[in-house]
């Protein structure tokens, strides 16, 4: 992987200090309310469910320190903001869910928040407007796409088989046939000096996977390359292609091949445009359209 460059650091730390500047998050009192940005966007996410969540969903979800998450919601409840108890079901979970005050509170957070909003776009023509969203839509998937890792794993791993289960459903709806999970790859072939199994998770849940296994010598196929539906039009299905191709190289495989079924037609555009090229059939897979072939320039090594 290539270095970040230093200007592009500087570039993002300079936009992060602006922008937490211009909308008052250093402040302990944000938006005015008697609270800093923390417990604020906290009674937000606690909102996002409406039942009520569980201390371990929202610690997960936020990325906090356990400690540090359970003195906000201590001081929440002294302020009479949120209620916390014990999960029905199962008593080491701890709840915690808005009071009627914390909704009050909520709302006028809300109110407030969209009001600093409203008053930094004012300065801004309507086609300004527009390009600002556009520019910010771009972020976030950038910003998502960055944060989202993809580790090697043993092909027997829960999150591989998972992964598996999730993409055999999710193609058996799109398949005019449906699918038969027969001709998943097993574990065996995925693993060790027979292949290799790569899971893309986002803040730690798995979002996405592919597969590499040896065909013959000098040739691998790539197999089950899946973006979950939430994670797509990120630029995810590239990213694990680009990791499954380093691999194969890694492991001395010239060439890569691939099959896809007639009705992926945005799989077989990706292909086309990371550089496969169109083969006869190599195999007898019931559900191959197209059959695909890429060189790939191989690791030296000192």
């Amino acid at each position: 992987m290539e270095p970040v460059p230093t200007e592009h650091v500087t570039a993002f730390r300079r936009f992060n200090r602006y922008f937490t500047r211009r909308i008052g998050v250093l402040d302990d009192h944000y938006l005015g309310q008697d609270r800093p940005l923390g417990e604020a966007r906290l009674l937000f996410e606690i909102s996002e469910f409406p039942a009520g969540a569980s201390l371990r969903e929202l610690r997960s979800r936020l990325g906090l320190d356990a400690g540090y998450l359970s003195r906000m919601a201590k001081a929440l409840e002294s302020q009479g903001m949120v209620r916390l108890s014990a999960h029905p079901q199962d008593n080491r979970l701890r709840m915690i869910e808005l009071t009627p005050a914390g909704r009050v509170e909520l709302k006028e957070q809300n109110r407030r928040a969209g009001a600093v909003v409203a008053g930094l776009l004012e300065g801004l023509s309507a086609p300004q407007r527009t390009e600002l969203t556009e520019a910010m839509a771009t972020a976030q998937r950038l910003l998502r796409l960055a944060g989202i890792t993809v580790d090697l794993v043993d092909g027997a791993a829960p999150d591989a088989r998972a992964c598996l289960d999730v993409y055999a459903a999710d193609i058996d709806e799109r398949f005019p046939e449906g699918y038969d999970r027969a001709w998943l790859v097993r574990p065996e072939e995925v693993s060790g000096d027979a292949g290799a199994f790569f899971v893309a998770r986002e803040e730690g849940r798995p979002v996405g996977c592919g597969a590499l296994r040896r065909l013959e010598p000098g040739v691998g196929e790539i197999r089950h390359v899946w973006v979950h539906p939430e994670a797509r039009r990120l630029g995810l299905a590239r990213r694990l292609l680009a990791a499954l191709e380093q691999e194969a190289a890694a492991r001395h495989l010239a060439v890569v091949r691939l099959d896809t079924h007639a009705v992926l037609t945005e799989a077989q555009a990706m292909y086309r445009a990371c550089g496969y090229t169109e083969i006869p059939a190599y195999n007898d897979d019931v559900y191959g359209g197209h059959w695909f072939e890429k060189r790939l320039p191989q690791t030296r090594t000192t």
